[in-house]
């Protein structure tokens, strides 16, 4: 019966459900820009063309209609704020499909995390499909809050909403065969497998595409780009808080005039105050636009080619048979969203949200999630070497550089301001385990800053330059199951609690977000130095698979060489 309406819709035969006239459509199947009513019938597009007959008309008056945007590949929890939350945010700036990887809340909660995440998202007003963590943990070099075999994760693949297997962090585990990665791969292989390869080039990364490796967000410059397309990987362009790679990629594959038609946007991790301000996929679009990228190409990076990297049929344009999921746009330089449309109905008019909003309940078993042994500052200290190894971040950039001071001087070095005292202390299972080092270009006057989102096993972590500070956000971030926080003088000056999981808030957008900006204002205040994220920035120095040094509840530790220092 469906189908029956929707070709006498088409035919002209019945009124359109919607009837959006005079607009300019960008069709991503030519590249071509036209005018024509678009005519809606059940929530998808029977037809384009001239029409006279709705029951709901709109006369766009020559403004753009665009395929919804989508945003292919994110981390919701790195918003910090739950599905239902982050959902509304990314429709209002235009976002109609997600396709994300759970792989935050799988560190802490297992597959109970990944379903508390499917089932919270079960209603939301975007199309939302998973991508299964294919690392938790990302690495056998730190301690997570759960470990998932091949066996766990098949439990969900047959979910309709699952794509395939989420970002392949271990990629020393694929070149060396490693039995647990090559059953997840096996598992996966009729189904999209992510990537995550930074740095990896030459042979190992022909071997790493060979294993049926699909895509990859990691790359940095145009040069790693373009090697991995050449490889027939999807590159994901991204642009996020902590990690910018837009403007390189897309400089690069402009100079080189090559076809982007296996390239598309995605934001990997991006907090809700950026969000809020920027959008997510809207910005990449403007971005590459300002870049010299011709804007029909910025659409289909944004929504045709993300939906064919994976296999979203009947989503990403505008066409006869295709989700009304539309965008209208005043523009196509700076993509001022103007209306969403989401299955026919119009959802965001002027920023203005027209849906309720859909509370998901949380269970127990990702609350309370932050446990840690007694502490004191003897557990803090440096471990005993000739030289200190020294993490030190770059603004803008979430790969690091690793340089070395020798042990005597590091007294001096942080009364300078030079250096800052980082600990990494494992927070699931009160094991004990406490990784300490040191980390440069943060800043920080005084006092610590703490956080239990930490990529990707999500231990806290915590930047100091003196003990008793540190002690006390510690105990602090015990108390409150998790979060962000700063001590300065003996006194907390600073939480934003995020007790699902340790890395999201319930609370509501419009009281979360001031909470958010004053404690990042505060941390300014401290001396946290500018280009670097105060809260992201420090949630990866603990990751063991983003070159070149990093920190883990183990220890420091070499990612060029996968090894301790």
């Amino acid at each position: 019966m469906k189908q029956q309406l929707r070709i006498q819709t088409a035919l002209g035969q019945r009124p359109a459900d919607l009837l959006l006239k005079g607009g300019r459509i960008v069709d991503v199947f030519t590249g071509q820009i036209y005018t024509g009513d678009i005519a809606v019938c059940d929530g998808v597009i029977a037809g384009i063309g001239s029409y006279q007959k709705g029951l709901y008309t709109v006369h766009l008056e020559g403004r753009y209609v665009i395929p919804g945007l989508i945003n292919a590949h994110c981390h919701v929890e790195s918003s910090m704020v739950v599905p239902e939350h982050y959902c509304r945010e990314e429709l209002r700036h235009g976002v109609t499909t997600l396709v994300t990887d759970p792989h935050e809340i799988a560190n802490v909660a297992g597959m109970a995390g990944i379903r508390y995440m499917l089932d919270a998202s079960e209603n939301a007003p975007v199309n939302y499909y998973v991508q299964l963590p294919s690392c938790v943990p990302a690495t056998p070099f730190e301690h997570a809050g759960a470990v998932l075999s091949a066996a766990d994760l098949l439990e969900l693949q047959a979910h309709p909403r699952v794509l395939g297997l989420g970002e392949m962090m271990n990629y020393p585990g694929v070149t060396s065969c490693d039995p647990d990665v090559l059953a997840k791969l096996e598992a996966f292989s009729g189904q999209v497998i992510d990537g995550h390869a930074p740095g990896v080039s030459g042979a190992a990364l022909q071997a790493y595409a060979c294993a049926g490796i699909a895509t990859d967000h990691e790359s940095v410059t145009w040069a790693e780009a373009r090697e991995k397309l050449r490889a027939g990987m999807a590159v994901l362009v991204r642009e996020g808080s902590a990690s910018r790679n837009l403007t390189e990629l897309i400089t690069g594959a402009l100079a080189d005039g090559v076809s982007t038609g296996c390239m598309a946007f995605c934001t990997d991790d991006k907090h809700l105050a950026d969000i809020r301000r920027d959008g997510t996929i809207r910005h990449n679009a403007a971005m590459a636009v300002a870049l010299g990228l011709p804007p029909v190409q910025a659409v289909q990076m944004a929504t045709f080619n993300a939906a064919q990297i994976y296999g979203l049929r009947r989503l990403g344009a505008v066409a006869p048979g295709y989700q009304a999921d539309l965008v209208v746009l005043d523009d196509l330089d700076r993509f001022q969203v103007a209306q969403v449309y989401k299955d026919g109905r119009c959802v965001v008019r002027d920023g203005e949200l027209l849906v309720p909003e859909t509370p998901a309940a949380c269970p127990d078993a990702i609350l309370h999630s932050v446990h840690l042994p007694a502490c004191d500052a003897a557990r803090f200290r440096l471990p005993q070497r000739e030289e200190q190894p020294v993490l030190v971040v770059q603004p803008g950039q979430i790969v690091t550089r690793r340089t070395q001071i020798p042990s005597g001087d590091v007294e001096a070095e942080i009364a300078a301001g030079n250096l800052r005292k980082l600990a990494v202390v494992e927070r699931h299972h009160a094991t004990g385990h406490i990784g300490v080092g040191l980390i440069q270009g943060y800043g920080l006057r005084h006092g610590a800053v703490a956080t239990t989102v930490a990529h990707d096993s999500h231990n806290l972590i915590v930047a100091a330059n003196n003990d008793d500070d540190l002690l006390l956000a510690v105990r602090t971030m015990e108390e409150m199951d998790g979060g962000y926080c700063l001590v300065q003088d003996g006194k907390v000056v600073g939480r934003l609690p995020l007790p699902v999981g340790g890395l999201m808030s319930a609370a509501p957008t419009e009281e979360f977000l001031p909470e958010l900006e004053r404690l990042l204002a505060q941390a300014r205040a401290m001396g946290v130095t500018e280009g670097i994220d105060p809260f992201t920035t420090l949630s990866f120095v603990a990751l063991p698979v983003i070159p070149e040094v990093r920190l883990t509840d183990l220890g420091m530790f070499d990612v060029t060489h996968f090894s301790f220092i």
